[in-house]
């Protein structure tokens, strides 16, 4: 791989709130020179629905020596609030870009489930009915692919307009994206689950066979025993109220830390074996989702992140004043950081 790295979440928007409260810029800080120091991270996927919260993070993350992906991840917008949102972040983008960070930039994150105007529903919880039903998703896609890349293409083209670097998109397999305007192709599908596990492979070949480099925005395992068999279905235990935090878990599991990062190990070595351009674990952190002592209340144990968020505002102390202790995924990412930095010297020497 050219590249790997972690997402890192600046807040989700959902009912009124998002899934990182609260957002403190020196935290933020900190966290991105730890992702470049302690995990090797060459590269961060910055996600997010606030354009003030997603170029802090970027300017801490070029500071830290990372490559920035700058990707909007927008939830309940028009069409045409999400291209505003979007032609505002290709110029927050492109002041970084000329200030010398390598950024790539991300039209957009699967916007037809979290943009109106895609798929039929008002919400993000209609349209995911909508897939959750066979007949009425059969019967939206055949149009689905027309509508996403008109928008795309006329996102790229104003993208282009005002920022310099290279462009893709967080897609989604049923989109049906056109890659023609783009620079890379990109999908927030990079699960491996127990339906895909037998022709994973040849999947990812298929892919990064085409004309273009290819990305993996997304994978990742959540923390309980069976959860690389869910894949990117791992956080479903959770149930959410109408404040869109969690209740309470839908089913009793075993908290199982190395599970998740064997998963996160052996993608990381499928996806450099196959020749991928860039792969981020989602993610680093989900602070919606704290642990606690209780195991029908550890909502960690849904959760993607490689930290474990602690309840009731508490802090670590692997890392004093941080409200997060690394899992075992976390460890498993800096090892396998440390071998690649120690290959590229090695490589280097020679």
């Amino acid at each position: 791989m050219r590249a790997y790295g972690v997402t890192y979440d600046t807040g989700f928007p959902s009912a009124g709130t998002t899934t990182h409260e609260p957002f403190n810029p020196d935290t933020v800080r900190r966290e991105m020179q730890i992702i470049r120091d302690e995990l090797h991270c060459d590269a961060v996927r910055i996600t997010g629905g606030d354009p003030d919260r997603l170029e802090t993070a970027a300017h801490h993350a070029a500071r830290a020596g990372l490559e920035v992906w700058y990707s909007p991840f927008t939830n309940g917008l028009t069409q045409g609030e999400l291209m505003t949102f979007i032609v505002d972040g290709a110029e927050r983008s492109e002041r970084l870009r000329q200030a010398g960070t390598r950024v790539v930039f991300l039209t957009g994150s699967e916007i037809s489930l979290l943009t109106s105007g895609f798929l039929p529903g008002d919400s993000l919880e209609e349209r995911l009915g909508v897939m959750a039903e066979p007949a009425r998703l059969r019967a939206a896609l055949p149009e689905l692919p027309a509508r996403v890349n008109t928008f795309l293409t006329r996102a790229v083209a104003a993208v282009r307009e005002r920022f310099g670097g290279p462009v893709s998109y967080a897609s989604l397999p049923f989109e049906g994206v056109d890659w023609a305007p783009f620079d890379m192709i990109a999908t927030d599908a990079g699960y491996r689950d127990a339906a895909t596990a037998h022709g994973f492979r040849e999947g990812l070949r298929a892919q990064i066979a085409q004309s273009k480099p290819f990305a993996v925005t997304e994978f990742g395992c959540t923390t309980h025993r069976g959860a690389a068999a869910l894949g990117g279905r791992g956080d479903s235990i959770v149930e959410w109220d109408e404040r869109a935090r969690p209740a309470r878990l839908t089913a009793a599991v075993m908290r199982d830390e190395e599970e998740q990062a064997e998963y996160v190990r052996e993608l990381l070595d499928i996806y450099d074996e196959e020749g991928t351009d860039t792969a981020f674990v989602n993610t680093f952190a989900r602070r919606d989702l704290p642990t606690a002592s209780e195991p029908e209340r550890d909502f960690d144990t849904a959760s993607f992140g490689i930290v474990k968020i602690l309840e009731h505002g508490r802090t670590g102390t692997t890392y004093p004043g941080l409200p997060w202790e690394p899992k075992a995924a976390f460890h498993a990412l800096a090892e396998y950081g440390r071998a690649r930095t120690a290959e590229t010297e090695e490589r280097t020497m020679t």
